[in-house]
């Protein structure tokens, strides 16, 4: 089957408490709005995570597991979403130790989680 795919670019402002989202989706953004410190794809994000939250006519609460290799910005991705500093992160990794709950709306939890490092301690393309 099909699952869904969007096209996200975390937010890498340092100085700001309130992080930035741009509205203008990524297939349009131009090239300075991409390469800007501000979230991209937030929207089309949250709308995704919404439906997850929909089962027919009755909405209910989900909680979201963020995955992946260290240092991909599984943490950088929830703050965007968040608009705020809600899970550490930094250039090297191992600055998330414990899975950590984040609510995001009354609707939707991410769960931030350590990297996810394979039994041959090297990711795919990194060989």
């Amino acid at each position: 089957g099909e699952l869904p795919t969007v096209a996200f670019k975390a937010c890498t402002q340092q100085q700001s408490r309130k992080l930035k989202q741009s509205r203008l989706p990524p297939t349009a953004a131009p090239q300075e709005v991409l390469e800007g410190g501000a979230c991209v794809g937030a929207e089309c994000l949250l709308r995704v995570l919404a439906n997850y939250s929909r089962c027919g006519e009755v909405k209910t609460t989900i909680t979201v597991g963020v995955v992946g290799y260290p240092n991909v910005g599984k943490s950088s991705l929830i703050n965007s979403l968040k608009r705020s500093r809600a899970c550490g992160v930094g250039a090297t990794p191992g600055v998330t130790k414990c899975l950590q709950a984040v609510q995001l709306d009354r609707r939707i939890r991410l769960l931030d989680s350590p990297g996810v490092v394979m039994a041959t301690g090297t990711p795919p393309d990194a060989a």
